[in-house]
């Protein structure tokens, strides 16, 4: 008598009940080998990295790179980039800017107490005031540096450079100056050319961009 294979039904049925290991060889076939096999080989890529580091320490290229490295972050330290599109002021302008800001959360202390209801509007100039006005100027046109130092000192001015070395100029002139990083403080206050002086008037900032004859018709920066 021969066997058939079970149907379909019936191994759904055995498996509704639970009876799934059916030995079946009868319908499993084996083809043998197809084609040739070959080993999967991949490399350890932690190693490889390794030895590619290793590799470029004993030849000296990553010491080579340290030193470039150090040499680029140091000129960028001593010279920061230049603020884009400032230019040197060919006609006085001037305006105000309101310093007001508009608290956007509730400011409690450590102990929960409200100090600061959001909503309010506070004035940083009510509780501290610019005691030294901002001078904003192009630390590569002499006339501008010659200009800030004549008309302002070390303590009622700070000189902010929007291009120039801070360094150079402080070697120079044995006085600090500070540059404006990304132009944080000229965009936020409009300046588009310098020299700028920003300076306290009451509850508001007046800022005036400044004509230095000597300088007239020279581009502050390109």
């Amino acid at each position: 008598m021969r066997l058939r294979p079970p149907s379909l039904a019936c191994l759904a049925s055995l498996a509704a009940f639970g009876i799934v290991a059916v030995a079946w060889p009868a319908l499993a076939k084996n083809y043998g080998q197809q084609g040739a096999v070959f080993a999967i080989i991949e490399p350890d890529v932690l190693t490889m990295i390794e030895a590619k580091l290793r590799a470029a320490e004993a030849s000296g290229k990553i010491a080579a790179m340290n030193k470039d490295l150090a040499k680029r972050t140091t000129a960028k330290v001593k010279r920061p980039a230049p603020v884009a599109g400032i230019v040197t002021a060919t006609a006085p302008r001037s305006w105000t800017y309101d310093p007001t800001i508009t608290v956007g959360d509730d400011i409690r202390d450590s102990k929960g107490t409200l100090i600061i209801p959001r909503g309010r509007r506070i004035n940083p100039l009510d509780t501290v005031g610019l005691r030294q006005s901002l001078v904003f100027l192009n630390g590569d046109d002499p006339a501008q540096v010659a200009w800030a130092l004549k008309s302002t000192t070390q303590l009622n001015a700070k000189l902010i450079l929007i291009a120039g070395s801070p360094f150079d100029q402080m070697k120079a002139a044995q006085r600090r100056f500070y540059f404006d990083q990304g132009g944080e403080l000229t965009g936020k206050f409009g300046i588009r050319a310098v020299p700028a002086v920003v300076e306290q008037a009451g509850r508001v900032l007046k800022v005036t961009e400044v004509v230095v004859p000597s300088a007239r018709g020279k581009g502050g920066q390109s």
